[in-house]
């Protein structure tokens, strides 16, 4: 069964305040402006996700109700989930493991390095760094989410607010 996982890094956030716990760090000014960007670019992809996990941190919870606004995914379906705080490839592999087999197309919105590490690992692609914003799409076959951890998917995007304007190649 063909299935999509979109990994969404959140936008770039404040150091501003050095009293704020990592967790608690809302977006800065480039972040409030690159996350709709993002937005606008995967609705005119198509993107039409059945489910959308977002990180508990405050940058994370931003961005990715800024994207689900510009999608037009309902706000109130948007899931918390804890374990996606700076999660490893393999926590983020047992959250996704726990999704209703319904859900198709997913979309995570979480943190480095385990974005990146979690895309070079189901597509066997090189990339150094998803960037703040960065978007991956991966096409799967599975018939389960609890299948991810041994599979093989395809890297059907890489994208990034500044892509075309930096030298980094996809």
């Amino acid at each position: 069964m063909h299935r999509q996982l979109t990994l969404l890094r959140h936008a770039k956030s404040s150091w501003d305040d050095t009293r704020l716990k990592d967790e608690q760090r809302p977006l800065n000014d480039r972040g409030e402006r690159d996350a709709p960007l993002m937005g606008k670019r995967l609705l005119a992809r198509g993107a039409r996700p059945t489910l959308i996990i977002t990180s508990p941190a405050v940058r994370a919870r931003r961005t990715a109700q800024i994207v689900a606004r510009e999608i037009g995914f309902p706000l109130e379906f948007l899931q918390r989930e804890e374990d996606l705080y700076l999660a490893t490839p393999a926590e983020i592999i047992a959250v996704l493991g726990r999704q209703d087999d319904s859900y198709r197309d997913v979309v995570v919105c979480g943190h480095n390095p385990g974005l990146t590490d979690l895309t070079n690992q189901l597509t066997g692609a090189q990339i150094d760094n998803v960037p703040n914003t960065g978007v991956v799409i991966i096409g799967l076959e599975l018939e389960s989410w609890s299948d991810l951890a041994g599979a093989q998917g395809e890297l059907l995007l890489f994208d990034y607010p500044r892509r075309g304007v930096d030298s980094q190649p996809a």
